[in-house]
């Protein structure tokens, strides 16, 4: 208990799956949360969680939201010294059918709700001397996908920046690493087409024949967001069972 006592954290995409969980295991583990969301459930995530949460509506790909994110966080519990960009979109769509509209959505929510995340973090975490940074990315950042086009070019850039940040960042005592998850136990990976099939192949191609549970991605942000990984910047840290191996 205590890994990230009295640290400021903010969690986007916090209303349900990964993001609600990283939101409680931080809290769980004395961290004061900012969790956000365009869905509204995000208030039941925070009521469940208490006193140490709140809820703000955020898109983000919105300048102006990420500056009012950060507002409320500083006024209702002080510096920020935590940020997980979990928001995240996924289309299934081969490439000839894509159309630009929802190729550019999911770079909107996934590279460029990722880079105004960073850059609305960095002034806050730098007055404070430290801050830790963690992207959710993906193994699709690391391998191509087919049938998400828009989902793999937009997770390889926030992998890509991810390493820019820690090197821009590590002068102001500011961390910045990735997470990789594979096949994660959430609703958006039920939600996919012809997710039951693919998640049964993916159970069959694992090591430990499984898919992942939310809270093993958890444990690998929390590890990134506390004083054990005060050594750790520009680092991808994979978590899907052996399945790229």
């Amino acid at each position: 208990m205590g890994r990230v006592q009295g640290r400021v954290a903010i969690v986007t995409g916090g209303a349900r799956g990964m993001g609600a969980c990283h939101a409680r295991v931080l809290a769980g583990e004395g961290a004061r949360v900012v969790l956000t969301d365009v869905d509204g459930a995000g208030a039941e995530v925070a009521a469940g969680i208490g006193k140490g949460a709140v809820f703000v509506r955020h898109d983000v790909r919105s300048a102006d939201d990420w500056a009012r994110v950060v507002a409320t966080a500083e006024e209702t519990f002080g510096a920020v010294d935590i940020l997980v960009n979990n928001a995240g979109t996924a289309v299934h769509e081969p490439i000839e059918r894509m159309s630009e509209e929802r190729f550019r959505g999911e770079w909107e929510v996934n590279t460029l709700g990722v880079f105004l995340g960073m850059k609305a973090v960095a002034g806050a975490m730098a007055r404070g001397g430290r801050g830790s940074i963690v992207n959710i990315c993906s193994i699709s950042s690391l391998v191509g996908e087919a049938g998400a086009v828009g989902y793999t070019a937009s997770k390889f850039a926030a992998y890509g920046m991810t390493r820019v940040a820690a090197k821009e960042f590590g002068p102001k005592g500011i961390r910045v690493n990735s997470v990789h998850p594979g096949p994660i136990d959430t609703a958006m990976l039920h939600d996919a087409p012809g997710s039951e099939e693919a998640v049964l192949m993916m159970k069959r191609m694992s090591p430990l024949g499984r898919i992942g549970a939310p809270e093993e991605v958890s444990a690998v942000v929390l590890f990134l967001a506390s004083d054990e990984a005060r050594f750790v910047t520009g680092a991808g840290y994979v978590v899907d069972g052996g399945l790229l191996a």
